[in-house]
């Protein structure tokens, strides 16, 4: 029997939902459609996280070629973006479903309570049965602001909404042994959570309508499965590709996941882009962080604390030689750790629960 997901987010890259000159392939986007209709009869709930509202803007308008290249994106995402949600629109009606628009950057992740209520309003949309359907704010986003692509953006949201499963839709099978277009590159079908590094087998070329390329996949991909969340790259042009995946009938890249985590620490996971200060580290916190006893960051053991930050921002952590070890929730203000720097008998400065370790460091 096949292992239905109960919470699922399904990415959908750009070369999926375009045709060799870039413009929308709708037949893709109405396979897509029916595809998540079909999971949603098994009571699957689903979290879209779509690009291609560039492509849409592409097709509506034509813009002077001299036109800046950003503006010209964001003047595409805009009028593109209403297309995207419109088609998609017309193609879940057609299965008598409904879907909503959420449009993020990433500072809509940064402040936890935010997280929080952006988490909450898609559960909401879940449990009516409505498809989310996320993507980037191009409109408003600046450059140190974006995604990497839309595929951290996909891992972030599985984090955030505790999904089980998550599948990215790329325009090729999942990993190989080497460049896919070579013939005898191999498929890499499985990546176990102990495997430490497969950047060798990966082509650094990006894709040819996305942001980002397969490095970023896997990435995104190998963080999404070490925080116990099953993760698959896998090729949306093929047919019926999200219905074969838990069938095991189609080619694909399978990331192993570890242990699930606690909602806090995966909010933190992803918090090596949006740490707003540093903190160092003796040896001698290092090693408790580390240990099999469960410890919590006190400011005996900081050395060093860099930037300014309030109560509640994420903070990266670092040892002696500068390696990173960790992101915590400072539990308390830049001025005062300053203040209580190696001091003992001090309240944790990052606590335990709001702690996340980099495995390996």
């Amino acid at each position: 029997m096949p292992h239905f997901p109960k919470l699922l987010v399904v990415k959908i890259g750009s070369n999926v939902l375009t045709n060799p000159e870039g413009k929308p392939d709708l037949a893709r986007m109405e396979s897509i459609a029916r595809q998540v209709a079909e999971l949603k009869a098994k009571g699957i709930k689903i979290v879209l996280v779509s690009s291609g509202a560039v492509a849409f803007g592409r097709k509506e308008i034509q813009l002077h070629e001299k036109t800046e290249a950003v503006l010209k994106k964001q003047i595409w995402a805009s009028v593109g973006q209403v297309e995207l949600i419109h088609t998609y629109k017309t193609l879940f009606a057609q299965h008598h479903l409904a879907v909503s628009q959420i449009l993020v950057t990433k500072e809509d992740f940064r402040d936890r309570r935010h997280y929080l209520n952006m988490r909450n309003c898609i559960l909401g949309l879940l449990q009516q049965g409505i498809i989310p359907i996320v993507n980037e704010n191009d409109t408003v986003a600046i450059t140190e602001l974006m995604f990497t692509d839309n595929d951290e953006l996909a891992s972030l949201t599985s984090s955030m909404i505790n999904a089980d499963s998550l599948v990215i839709l790329s325009n090729v099978d999942g990993i190989y042994e080497g460049p896919p277009s070579e013939p005898n590159s191999k498929l890499i079908p499985i990546i176990g959570s102990r495997l430490e590094d497969i950047g060798q087998f990966i082509s650094p070329v990006k894709s040819s309508f996305g942001r980002g390329g397969m490095l970023t996949k896997s990435s995104m991909a190998r963080k999404a499965a070490d925080l116990g969340i099953r993760v698959w790259i896998a090729n949306g042009k093929r047919d019926n590709i999200l219905l074969d995946i838990w069938e095991e009938k189609a080619p694909s890249t399978f990331f192993e996941p570890k242990s699930s985590k606690h909602s806090p620490k995966k909010w933190l996971a992803h918090g090596d882009q949006y740490f707003k200060g540093e903190v160092t580290v003796n040896d001698g916190a290092r090693l408790a962080l580390f240990s099999e006893k469960i410890s919590s960051l006190l400011p005996v053991g900081i050395i060093q604390v860099k930037g300014e930050f309030s109560k509640g921002d994420i903070i990266l952590i670092l040892d002696e030689k500068g390696k990173k070890l960790g992101l915590g929730k400072a539990e308390y203000a830049s001025s005062l750790i300053q203040e209580r720097i190696g001091l003992k008998n001090q309240k944790p400065f990052i606590h335990y629960d709001y702690l996340y370790l980099i495995q390996n460091a």
